[in-house]
């Protein structure tokens, strides 16, 4: 499918691996010149050779998005881009008795003012364009909140509404903000998680095993399966195009029902 995102340009958050990474890759198969960004070099530059490789275009930028002058460095080599997905945002587990107050900042920092610190300089200038697409992933945990991680759950929720209030905030000016909230999306470093939890569970298997085992006691849903990057990387890819021009202030949950699923 055609999205009509040719020629347009993209920066994509926390994009040197897992979901970023499809994300950075998917639009740059639509047409769009990627700025894959994350804090690795080396694992970033591997991600952009691997967008050139298949016949995109990309460039690498690096920057620790909690800290508030490299940020700054990152918005700066992306003032013209045209889609903004902000990706970026570390999960720890705590719960009510283990989340100390430096945890909720952090949970803060990571996943709401990362993102935050990016609008403040890009939204403007695509509102000047007259054209602009901001892409805040958030998580199936916003509204469904996960007791082993209660201040990433907040956080997440933060995300939801500042994104609404940001469509608002930008109504008229062609461009739109939007949340993709994934459910559980079996990235690599996800995978070898859940392993590793099994093994010291002292019930290891097989990853197809496994799977059916986690679809059943940790995240049942609707669609009988696990996510994917690319179940992600494709909700993204379409409300960065003008197909979705419509599309304005939603929390576009991509959790194969499991929101829904007592």
């Amino acid at each position: 499918m055609q999205l009509g995102l040719s020629g347009r340009r993209a920066l994509v958050t926390a994009s040197s691996g897992g979901i970023g990474a499809a994300v950075a890759g998917r639009l740059a198969a639509e047409g769009c010149s990627v700025l894959v960004h994350g804090r690795d070099e080396a694992r970033a530059t591997a991600v952009a050779d691997g967008v050139r490789a298949a016949g995109g275009e990309a460039e690498v930028v690096l920057g620790d998005l909690t800290d508030g002058a490299a940020a700054a460095e990152v918005a700066e080599r992306a003032r013209s881009v045209d889609v903004l997905v902000n990706n970026a945002g570390p999960f720890a587990e705590h719960d009510w008795e283990t989340a100390e107050p430096s945890d909720w900042l952090d949970a803060m920092n990571s996943n709401v003012l990362s993102a935050v610190r990016l609008i403040r300089v890009l939204a403007p200038p695509m509102r000047e364009r007259g054209w602009g697409r901001i892409i805040n992933v958030g998580s199936r945990a916003a509204t469904t909140p996960l007791p082993n991680m209660v201040d990433y759950s907040a956080a997440k929720a933060a995300v939801v509404n500042m994104t609404t209030g940001l469509a608002r905030h930008l109504a008229g000016s062609g461009v739109t903000a939007n949340t993709v909230s994934p459910g559980v999306i079996v990235t690599a470093g996800m995978r070898r998680l859940f392993e590793e939890r099994a093994v010291a569970q002292g019930r290891p298997a097989p990853w197809g095993e496994l799977e059916q085992r986690l679809l059943a006691e940790y995240a049942p849903n609707a669609s009988g399966r696990l996510g994917t990057e690319d179940d992600i990387a494709a909700a993204v890819a379409f409300l960065a195009s003008p197909l979705a021009g419509y599309i304005n202030g939603i929390d576009l949950r991509v959790d194969g029902g499991v929101t829904g699923v007592p």
